[in-house]
Formats: C-alpha cells, structure tokens, sequence
C-alpha cells in the first residue's frame, strides 16, 4: 500500500466538492494543502481559461516551499479546453513554478479510461454545448469514443454547486447504454464520492469520475514517479 502523501490540491475558488472528496479516496493519515484559484461565475470559456491559467500557475508557485509530494490540479474543463498539448503544457508549467510532479484532472481522465482498456462510454457533464464538444474532443484523442451523454447544461457556478448526488446518480443512470464499456462523470464539482460503488453494482460495469481518476492518477504519479 502507498504510503500517506501530501497532496497539493488547485481547485476554482467556487469549487465545494473535490477538497471533501479527496481524503477518502487517499491513503489514510494523508494530508492535503488547498489552493483555490480565483475566477468569475460564468463557465470557463476559451476566451477566459488564458487569465484563469495565469492565476493558477501564480498560486501553484507557492508550493515550492512547502512538503508537498504531489500536485493535483483539479479543474476538468479547464484542462480540455486547450485540448491534450495545451493540457500537457499547463502540467509541464505547474511542475516548473511549483518543483512538484502534477497531475491534471483532464489527463487523469484519459488516463484512468485508458488504463481500464475503456474505448466506448457513456459521459455525464454540467457543461454547456461549447464546452462538451471540446471535451468529447478530447477523449477520442485519448482514443475514447462518447457513445452516450448527457449534461446538467448549467449556465453558472452557482447553477453547478446546486447540483446534488442524487441528481448526478439519476442521469447517470439514465444516460447509461448497453453499447457502453463504462461510465465517466465529468467535473471535479460533481459530487461522486457517495454513489460510485451503488452506480457500479446497478450497472454492472465500471464506473470513474474526475474526482476519484484524479487521485488516483496522483497516487500512482507519488508511487511510481509517472503517470
């Protein structure tokens, strides 16, 4: 078993979920420094993500001298939106200010699927048009087909905090087709933590969400030193 680590965390600052998440997905007696990165409450837009980045890579920095083992940074379409380069280059920078090895929550994605030889899924957002097909973009980079989807569609942060387990349970659930390898639930917002193990025993197959591919993407990163 991996030993305890401590987790550098980076979330947007209307971010309420991934911090409570985190922990139970760590090893025990882990420990997390959080840092939430300042934006508006509209949704990130490419027009928005140059400035967000900036603010991220500027907070990421204050890592450097802490005991911090792993950076994760924890912002889904923030991630996606410059695709698999610009998302790769984002982790190349935070590495850089922070002297930390980081995972990025748009990578752990692609990884985790990746890792479970998932090609087909059924995917789940809280994201407008605009920003889903960036994002199914991004997975069939990845060499992942969306086969069925759904999204909450939510025009603001305060529309997505409201969000509840339920609710994300209930469209998963439907959105859920038997051309699907597995399921991905898409958001470091989106609260999984409590529903993941019930998804999976109801349907029958795997299950991932950005929250828990994240971490696990982090541990493995602190474990083998590569992700």
């Amino acid at each position: 078993m991996t030993r305890a680590i401590h987790v550098g965390l980076m979330v947007p600052i209307n971010n309420t979920t991934f911090e409570r998440e985190a922990l139970g997905w760590l090893t025990p007696g882990s420990k997390q420094t959080v840092f939430k990165i300042p934006r508006g409450k509209g949704l990130l837009t490419p027009q928005t993500i140059g400035s967000y980045k900036e603010q991220a890579l500027a907070l990421g920095a204050r890592f450097a001298n802490t005991d911090v083992d792993v950076v994760a940074y924890g912002c889904t379409a923030a991630g996606f939106i410059d695709g698999p380069e610009g998302d790769a280059q984002l982790a190349r920078d935070m590495s850089r200010v922070s002297g930390k090895p980081v995972v990025t929550t748009a990578h752990s994605m692609v990884a985790t699927l990746q890792e479970a030889r998932v090609k087909r899924i059924g995917l789940i957002t809280p994201y407008l048009d605009a920003v889903n097909v960036q994002l199914k973009q991004f997975l069939l980079d990845g060499g992942i087909e969306v086969m069925s989807f759904d999204s909450f569609y939510t025009p603001d942060v305060d529309s997505l905090g409201a969000i509840t387990a339920k609710e994300v349970y209930d469209l998963a659930l439907k959105t859920m087709t038997q051309d699907c390898e597995a399921m991905f639930i898409a958001c470091a917002q989106l609260p999984t933590q409590s529903i993941l193990v019930q998804l999976r025993e109801v349907m029958g197959k795997p299950v991932f969400s950005s929250n828990c591919g994240t971490i696990e993407q982090a541990l493995k990163l602190f474990k083998t030193g590569e992700v």
